[in-house]
């Protein structure tokens, strides 16, 4: 083992902060208040998260704790994906079974170009809105702007943004917004755990978290038809960009801009 794992290990404060916010975080337990006929649930994944960003812009976290974090983070979502993978043994036969709605769930990702590109266009975002509307903007979307525009293009600067935002936001957006639609519409709460999974392990498993507040009867198929989900998008999210998603984005800008363009 080289030094630089052994130095995450011997990084008594990183453990001490994040035991200190699991302790904090589980104190102040699962909370709900209704919007209308929706229901927001407060998990403590929530509380936990939006600590740690607190504690990133305080004396109490040097650079060498936010360092040392990420690969801890990886190793806990590795965690994850193994505890997914028993739960989805017993469960096989139920995803089997919604297997076509699993194989097309991809293309609601697509979703991000129809509501979100229109959007950015009306805002007045040029070519970064490319980057930023083709997909969740996930590494492999990442590489794949990097590789066809490139790092200092307006394509490029529109994933990213869009990759850091996902990443320090992502998660306490799919808590709150899973649990408030599944309570909210009529749709099987199965459903949102196959949408909840897009490709992002800390994503899925606060979507997830929350279907599991709201529907606790469903746990293990909740967790099963997720990590399926997920699976799928990361296997799969790539080529659904490259083939469809960005050529997509590309024609519904060009037509966009096209009638702007002749308006103005």
């Amino acid at each position: 083992m080289s030094q630089v794992h052994l130095g995450i290990w011997k990084d008594w404060r990183l453990h001490v902060i994040v035991f200190l916010i699991v302790v904090f975080a589980e104190v102040i337990g699962t909370h709900q208040f209704s919007v209308g006929p929706g229901v927001v649930l407060l998990l403590p994944m929530l509380y936990a998260l939006l600590i740690g960003l607190g504690l990133y812009f305080t004396p109490a976290v040097k650079e060498k704790q936010s360092k040392n974090a990420e690969p801890l983070i990886v190793l806990g979502v590795t965690l994850l994906i193994a505890k997914i993978g028993v739960v989805i043994g017993p469960s096989l036969p139920q995803i089997i079974e919604a297997g076509p709605a699993l194989l097309l769930q991809e293309f609601g990702n697509l979703g991000t170009i129809l509501l979100a590109l229109p959007l950015a266009v009306l805002l007045g975002l040029k070519r970064e809105s490319i980057g930023m509307t083709h997909s969740v903007a996930r590494e492999p979307n990442v590489g794949l702007i990097m590789d066809k525009y490139g790092f200092n293009s307006p394509e490029g600067r529109g994933v990213m943004a869009i990759y850091i935002f996902g990443t320090v936001f992502g998660a306490v957006f799919m808590g709150l917004i899973a649990g408030f639609l599944a309570t909210l519409t009529p749709l099987h709460p199965l459903s949102f755990a196959m949408a909840s999974g897009i490709g992002s392990g800390s994503m899925m498993a606060a979507a997830s978290g929350s279907l599991i507040g709201a529907f606790p009867e469903f746990e293990n198929d909740i967790i099963a038809f997720a990590g399926a989900s997920n699976l799928l998008s990361l296997s799969t999210g790539l080529y659904m960009s490259m083939l469809i998603g960005l050529p997509l984005t590309e024609k519904m800008y060009q037509l966009m801009t096209r009638n702007k363009a002749g308006k103005g």
